[in-house]
């Protein structure tokens, strides 16, 4: 009997996003005291941040929310497995209209597509996290200026510079804590890994007839990332505080 296909590129990949073990830490670190915090991740996918976050402090509880039931039943089960599912609690709904708790710590990266772009996500936020608290948004941007093709795929004009988000962030009422991109080997790593899934799925699986089918998605995604976005393409991760 041979296996369907897989649902997703996720299952070799730790985040959904260009984000190293290290870089992860530094990011929850930067987050300060999470004793007693409410961190509240919109968009978690399978919310390995926000698990971690409130692994790192027992005093945390940590609720998040995306629209990926697959998602949510895979961070449900890793937070049952790693003992912490009395204090985690994640949800299927819109990001955009889920009512959840006012954060003391919100989380919101690769998500700003939900509300349109990264101005409108800073402005939902802003209702959604407690004054003084903390916002850490994860968001591309360009390095380089892309190619007519590269635009359209990733939002047409709703991505700026590295510099325009920072401004943006100020402008919408933000003081920025800390500054960090995504380097070309965490870019190569999450790019692999989503194509790494397929191809484990297409060596084990080479007679399925739908193997055509997942092999053209792989292959096209492949040469889109290597001839198209690869060093045009950043993400940037953004430790803001709102006034």
């Amino acid at each position: 009997m041979t296996a369907s296909p897989p649902r997703n590129g996720h299952a070799l990949l730790d985040f959904n996003s260009p984000l190293s073990d290290a870089k992860s830490y530094e990011l929850i670190a930067g987050l300060g005291d999470l004793r007693d915090k409410t961190v509240v991740d919109y968009g978690c996918g399978w919310a390995e941040l926000l698990l971690r976050a409130v692994e790192h402090e027992p005093g945390a509880t940590g609720v998040g929310v995306d629209g990926d039931d697959y998602a949510i039943a895979r961070g449900t089960a890793n937070a049952r497995a790693r003992g912490i599912a009395d204090r985690v609690r994640l949800e299927l709904g819109d990001v955009t209209t889920w009512d959840g708790p006012v954060a003391d710590v919100a989380i919101s990266i690769g998500a700003s597509h939900a509300w349109g772009d990264a101005r409108a996500v800073l402005e939902a936020m802003r209702t959604r996290i407690r004054p003084g608290g903390r916002l850490l948004l994860g968001d591309g941007y360009w390095e380089r200026e892309p190619s007519d093709t590269i635009r359209e795929m990733f939002r047409g004009d709703a991505l700026g510079t590295f510099e325009d988000l920072v401004d943006l962030a100020l402008e919408s009422g933000y003081r920025v804590l800390r500054l960090t991109t995504a380097s070309q080997d965490e870019w190569d790593s999450f790019e692999s890994r989503w194509c790494g899934a397929r191809e484990l799925w297409l060596l084990e699986n080479p007679d399925h007839p739908e193997a055509a089918a997942v092999q053209k998605i792989v292959d096209d995604h492949r040469d889109t990332w290597i001839k198209g976005y690869r060093g045009v393409l950043g993400f940037a991760y953004l430790t803001l505080a709102r006034r």
